[in-house]
């Protein structure tokens, strides 16, 4: 028996509405907010990054790309000699182009005679040549006990107040015939004289301005394992330099077989420029304060003072 139907309900006949078919996957992407969006109320809205943000992050990355380069630049430094950054490149000689500096010669400080004691301990008992006559030097000849110590001063009134301390220690007075205010003038005739070369003859005969020719004959006939240059004062115009003691040092020291050649003051601008002439930036094996101290090796083939010459001077 057929089912009663209401009156108020007629039969519907269900019917299928037709769509468009969508593309796969159309459902899934319907749900996914687009890249770069985030959901906040009343919608999306793209995401963007703030200037400032930006900028911020250039300028760290940029700030820590130049400290690396620092970081290098500091590290190949830190090898690289003393002597490179204190000589300017140009051919103008400070020597020349630059009024004289009036610097005093300084005292050792307790760093520097550290550095020197432990030197001399090390070789003692050694034969030690000094140019200059200080308090502290006298010490390091009692540290040079059982060796040789020579003191070569100009100023007599330091050699009746400094007195030598054993049997093993001399002190002669030495004149120098060189001005401070030569130094320039020297330096180009010892460049251009062939009597100022390497192997140029005996020191004592030497017809080069620089050489001191007058020392004790005690100081041509000794090989000396030390050598310090302090001295003369070198602080005026008119006062002697140290330019024919760094010269002659350099020559005693390339007679010997290995010597240490040790200059004050390095901060004048005499004594730095003669060191590189002579002594040489290859030579350079330690620094500390306003000492340089080179090592020379004796009996060299070398035809010059140095390997190369970098500095020039019209």
């Amino acid at each position: 028996m057929p089912p009663e139907t209401s009156p108020c309900h007629p039969s519907v006949t269900p019917t299928r509405q037709l769509l468009p078919r969508e593309p796969p996957g159309s459902q899934a992407r319907q749900h996914q907010p687009p890249r770069h969006q985030y959901h906040y109320r009343g919608g999306t809205k793209p995401m963007t990054i703030p200037k400032t943000k930006l900028i911020l992050v250039l300028v760290f990355s940029l700030s820590g790309i130049s400290i690396l380069r620092l970081l290098k630049i500091s590290a190949i430094s830190s090898f690289s000699s003393p002597l490179a950054a204190a000589w300017p490149r140009n051919r103008l000689s400070p020597l020349k182009s630059q009024p004289f500096p009036s610097t005093t010669a300084t005292p050792l400080t307790e760093k520097e005679f550290h550095l020197l004691s432990n030197l001399i301990s090390l070789k003692a008992p050694c034969n030690l040549l000094v140019f200059g006559l200080e308090q502290p030097y006298i010490n390091l000849s009692r540290i040079n006990s059982g060796g040789n110590t020579v003191f070569l001063e100009d100023n007599p009134e330091k050699m009746k107040t400094i007195k030598r301390n054993s049997n093993h220690t001399r002190i002669y007075r030495v004149a120098y015939e060189t001005r401070a205010r030569d130094a320039y003038k020297l330096l180009k005739h010892a460049r251009k004289n062939p009597a100022c070369g390497m192997y140029s003859g005996s020191l004592r005969q030497s017809n080069c301005s620089l050489a001191l020719t007058k020392l004790p004959k005690e100081v041509y006939k000794r090989k000396w394992d030390v050598v310090v240059v302090d001295g003369p004062r070198g602080d005026t115009e008119d006062a002697p330099g140290r330019m024919a003691a760094i010269y002659t040092a350099s020559v005693i020291a390339r007679n010997g077989n290995m010597t240490d050649v040790v200059v004050h003051d390095v901060d004048r601008i005499i004594e730095r420029w003669f060191a590189w002439e002579f002594l040489c930036d290859e030579n350079l094996v330690y620094s500390k304060g306003k000492l340089w101290g080179f090592r020379i090796a004796g009996n060299s083939k070398s035809t010059s003072f140095c390997a190369a010459k970098t500095i020039l001077i019209e």
